[in-house]
């Protein structure tokens, strides 16, 4: 899963349990791993596009 998510033009989400060598305090009985092409895709926000086709948007 950690070369999984390095590839580029995708994003990684995870929910659950968080890892305790890397100072996450989260806990819970599981943890899911979720990758995601994003050469399409976009991130909103409430109603502001934060992450549009491989870039992201600050003020």
């Amino acid at each position: 899963m950690l070369f999984d998510e390095k590839i580029g033009d995708t994003i990684h989400c995870a929910l659950g349990r968080a890892y305790a060598e890397c100072n996450g305090t989260n806990n819970s009985a599981v943890h899911v791993d979720m990758i995601k092409t994003m050469l399409e895709g976009e991130i909103i926000a409430g109603d502001e596009v934060i992450y549009s086709k491989g870039k992201y948007f600050y003020e």
